[in-house]
């Protein structure tokens, strides 16, 4: 039996939404912001994904620490909507709907993440996807706000 629940967050940033796509939209740039990623690797393109990468988190569980490498696709990366989907097994997908809109002279980015795995996974998986993405939450707005106006980077 697969269980599903989601959670959402808002941060708000001193950058143009292109800025801020750039940075979103571009797993391989993940390991600054999120907390558990390691290694981010690119891939071919699965089919209906835009791109496609394999990541690696280091996971805890009481004293063990260990990798656990799982692929996501970016599968929408329009002006102001980014739609990713992670999929680990056995069964384990995380769906990341990001959207942008300026108010005034501040990007509010609402994301909603939803999570599904095997019910006897689902809590340990769920706290530590939300625990990820909250961390993930605290640094996007610092970064922006850092990167804004900066050139894009080269290579």
């Amino acid at each position: 039996m697969v269980r599903r629940e989601s959670f959402s967050y808002t941060v708000q940033a001193r950058c143009s939404p292109a800025e801020a796509m750039e940075l979103l939209s571009d797993l391989s740039r993940q390991e600054e912001l999120h907390p558990l990623i390691v290694r981010v690797r690119r891939l071919a393109a699965r089919p209906g994904a835009l791109a496609s990468y394999a990541i690696t988190d280091r996971l805890e569980l009481g004293p063990l620490r260990f990798p656990v490498t799982y692929q996501a696709d970016v599968l929408l990366a329009g002006d102001d909507e980014i739609v990713t989907v992670a999929r680990q097994q056995p069964g384990t997908t995380v769906r990341n709907h990001t959207r942008l809109r300026m108010e005034g002279d501040l990007l509010r980015i609402d994301v909603e993440i939803t999570l599904a795995a095997p019910a006897p996974l689902f809590g340990y998986a769920f706290r530590q996807a939300r625990a990820a993405h909250l961390g993930l939450a605290s640094r996007l707005g610092a970064v922006l706000d850092s990167r804004a106006g900066d050139p894009p980077p080269v290579g």
